[in-house]
């Protein structure tokens, strides 16, 4: 091969490289340190609903991170009846949406046991904790930033999968770090609820498919996943990007 030959082919290879790279680049994958945490029981929960006045931590009319969460929300994520907020059932038909309202922010929401605002415990390890914690450098004692709000999560049910943003804490424990960001598939320490580890949105119920609107039986698989890594789908119709509201 003469040199013009040469030039050619080491050409030809440089740009199978770059294609390859930009592949790469455009291809979406999981951080592989972000494990799937399985079969956890999932309850329901929605922007509105009030199951305990009597509780610090018994009504959705306001979050961990907004503390005027059903106004910013738009409303009652479900049907408004007299004072009663209720959830209803979600299809595919309008992309699991509530029927009687258009949510401001995304439907598609749940919450995890870690609260990294309030709770002093994991407030303070929460920059130890947190996989993604680096990215946010200089925010760690910023008592009006969350390192979970807004993160996404992917969740699976049978042959179902669909997708959510964290916009609240709990159900029952508020510093389970060793559950929501352990290496393994810990259990939680929550041992209420049939011993739930997560609360979904009624858009989640309905797109994962759930047996009951507001039951304890239901359960998912579920893990962190990049933003960048989420596809298209009706969790993307109207994507969160409030921060924290004191």
């Amino acid at each position: 091969m003469d040199a013009d030959g040469f030039r050619a082919a080491g050409a030809g290879v440089m740009r199978a490289l770059l294609v390859l790279l930009l592949l790469a680049a455009c291809t979406p994958v999981p951080a592989p340190d972000l494990p799937w945490h399985t079969g956890i029981v999932a309850t329901t929960f929605w922007v509105g609903e009030v199951f305990d006045p009597s509780a610090d931590d018994g009504s959705q009319v306001l979050s961990t991170y907004d503390a005027r969460w059903m106004e910013n929300y738009g409303g009652c994520d479900g049907i408004q009846d007299g004072d009663e907020c209720r959830t209803e059932p979600r299809t595919a038909a309008n992309d699991y949406f509530p029927t009687a309202m258009t949510p401001r922010h995304n439907p598609f929401y749940l919450d995890l046991p870690f609260d990294d605002l309030n709770d002093p415990g994991a407030f303070a390890r929460r920059a130890n904790v947190v996989p993604w914690a680096a990215e946010f450098k200089g925010k760690e004692t910023d008592q009006g930033f969350s390192y979970l709000k807004n993160r996404w999560v992917q969740l699976r049910k049978g042959d179902r999968t669909c997708y959510g943003q964290i916009e609240d804490a709990g159900p029952g424990q508020y510093d389970d770090a060793e559950y929501v960001f352990g290496r393994d598939d810990r259990r939680p320490a929550n041992k209420e609820f049939n011993g739930a580890g997560m609360d979904v949105s009624p858009a989640l119920n309905g797109c994962l498919g759930f047996a009951e609107l507001d039951g304890e039986t239901d359960e998912v698989d579920w893990r962190f996943v990049a933003e960048q890594a989420v596809p298209d789908g009706p969790w993307k119709k109207v994507v969160t990007r409030q921060g924290v509201v004191l």
